[in-house]
C-alpha cells in the first residue's frame, strides 16, 4: 500500500524522503529524517517507532544494514515490516519481511534506495531509480521525477490518497516537510504543486529563523 524512494545529494548533503500510499497521512507515520544521520522510511504495516531507532543506531556509527537487523530484531514481527535506510554518507539498505503485502520490491541505486508493496509490478521501483539516478535538479525534484516515474509505470494496484517530501540539510528541523494527508485521486501531483509553491519561499523561512533582523516581508496584514 505504499512506494517511497529515499535520496542523498553528493553535492549537498541533503537527504531526503518521498513516499505515497493509499492510506491517510503516510507522511505522519513512515518517513523520518536526522540531519548529519540519514533517512528511514518505515512502512507495509508499519511501526513508525522503528524510524527513530534505527537513526540513533546509525548516529551511533552502526551501518544500514546493521541499524536494520538490529532494530527488526528488537521490535519483533520483522516478517511483516518494510524497511529502508540511507545514511549521511549514501550508504543504503532495505528489507521486505516475508509477510509483505501484494507484489513487492526493493532496491538501492546510486546514492537512493527505493521499496514498495501493492505494486501492479516490481518495475515501479525500477523506474524510481532510474529516474532518480537521471534526473536534473536539486534533490526535491530529483525524488518527485521518481514519483512520478512510479506512477507513469504503474504505481500501487489501487488508488493512492496521500504523498509527502522530507528534506534535512545541515538544520535541526527539516528544510522541506510538505505532505498531501488525504487527496480523492493523485496526490503526488498535489504534493508536486505545493513543492512549486514553496521551493521560492523555502530559503526565506530559513532566514528568518535564523536571523529575524533579516526576515522578508510576505506582504500580510501585520507584517510592516
Amino acid at each position: 500500500m505504499t512506494f517511497s524512494i529515499l535520496g542523498r545529494c553528493s553535492e549537498t548533503g541533503m537527504l531526503g524522503v518521498a513516499i505515497s500510499s493509499s492510506s491517510i497521512a503516510v507522511g505522519a507515520r513512515c518517513p523520518w529524517l536526522r540531519a548529519g544521520v540519514g533517512a528511514v522510511s518505515t512502512q507495509n504495516i508499519t511501526l513508525p517507532a522503528l524510524g527513530p531507532q534505527v537513526l540513533d543506531l546509525l548516529q551511533t556509527g552502526a551501518s544500514p544494514t546493521a541499524a536494520v537487523r538490529q532494530a527488526l530484531d528488537g521490535n519483533g514481527y520483522g516478517q511483516f515490516r518494510q524497511l529502508l535506510v540511507i545514511d549521511s554518507h549514501g550508504a543504503t539498505a532495505h528489507f521486505t519481511g516475508s509477510e509483505a503485502l501484494g507484489v513487492h520490491h526493493s532496491r538501492a541505486g546510486e546514492q537512493c534506495v527505493a521499496a514498495g508493496n501493492l505494486l501492479t509490478s516490481p518495475k515501479v521501483i525500477d523506474a524510481m531509480i532510474d529516474a532518480f539516478e537521471q534526473a536534473g535538479g536539486g534533490l526535491p525534484d530529483r525524488l518527485l521525477a521518481a514519483m512520478h516515474a512510479a506512477v507513469a509505470a504503474g504505481g500501487e494496484a489501487g488508488p493512492v490518497h496521500s504523498a509527502a517530501l522530507s528534506v534535512v540539510s545541515d538544520l535541526i528541523w527539516p528544510v522541506i516537510d510538505l505532505r498531501v494527508d488525504w487527496a480523492s485521486a493523485n496526490p503526488i501531483e498535489e504534493l508536486d504543486e505545493l513543492w512549486r509553491a514553496y521551493e521560492p519561499q523555502m530559503n526565506d523561512y530559513i532566514v528568518r529563523a535564523l536571523d529575524p533582523t533579516k526576515a522578508p516581508k510576505y506582504g500580510v496584514p501585520g507584517d510592516e
